[in-house]
C-alpha cells in the first residue's frame, strides 16, 4: 500500500514538474539553461520524491492508527486505504477526509501547473507575430500542434489503448446511445 501511494504520488508531481520544464524550454529559451542546471533538475526531482514518500507515509501511518476488527482480509488485488478504513472498529470519517485532501493535493496541484503551463505555451505560441523571412501561416499551426496538442493528448491516447478503459468506455456508450 505505501509503495503504491508513494510512487503514484511521485508521478503525478513530476508530470506536474515535467509541464514546467516543457514551459520553460519553449516560452524562456534563452535562460533555460541556467534556470534548468543540473543541481536544479537534482533539487526538483528530488523534491518529488521526498513529497510523494511523505504523503503516502502520512496516509498510511493515519490509516493504521485505528484498532481493526473482524475479518483480516481484504477481497481485491490490491491493499487500498479505503478498503482498510472499512474494517476500522473506531469512526474513521476525520482520517477519510484527511486522505481525500492529500488526494487532491497530489492530483489537482500537478493538474493545474500543467494546464497553467500548456495554456501559457499555447499563449506565447498565438502571440508570435510573422516577420520577414519566417514560416508561413499553416507551418506555425502545425508547430503549435505538435509542440502543444499532441503532448496535452498523450495521456488520453495511451489510456484509450487500455482494453478495461476501451471496454467501460463501450459500456457507457452503448447505454447513452440506447
Amino acid at each position: 500500500m505505501y509503495m503504491t501511494l508513494a510512487l503514484g504520488s511521485v508521478e503525478a508531481i513530476l508530470l506536474g514538474i515535467m509541464a514546467y520544464d516543457r514551459y520553460l524550454a519553449i516560452c524562456h529559451p534563452l535562460v533555460y539553461t541556467s534556470d534548468m542546471g543540473k543541481w536544479r533538475q537534482f533539487q526538483l526531482a528530488s523534491a518529488c520524491w521526498l513529497a510523494g514518500f511523505i504523503i503516502a507515509a502520512i496516509c498510511v501511518s493515519i490509516t493504521f492508527r485505528h484498532p481493526f476488527c473482524g475479518p483480516c482480509c481484504i477481497n481485491h488485488f490490491v491493499c487500498e486505504i479505503p478498503m482498510v478504513l472499512k474494517l476500522a472498529c473506531d469512526d474513521a470519517h476525520i482520517t477519510r477526509h484527511i486522505i481525500v485532501m492529500f488526494a487532491g493535493i497530489v492530483i489537482l496541484g500537478p493538474f493545474s501547473v500543467i494546464l497553467t503551463s500548456y495554456g501559457l505555451i499555447l499563449f506565447s505560441m498565438l502571440q508570435m507575430r510573422p516577420q520577414s523571412g519566417t514560416l508561413p501561416e499553416n507551418e506555425k499551426q502545425m508547430a503549435v500542434f505538435y509542440l502543444v496538442v499532441t503532448p496535452l493528448l498523450n495521456p488520453l491516447i495511451y489510456t484509450l489503448r487500455n482494453k478495461d478503459v476501451h471496454k467501460a468506455m463501450a459500456k457507457v456508450l452503448r447505454r447513452w446511445v440506447l
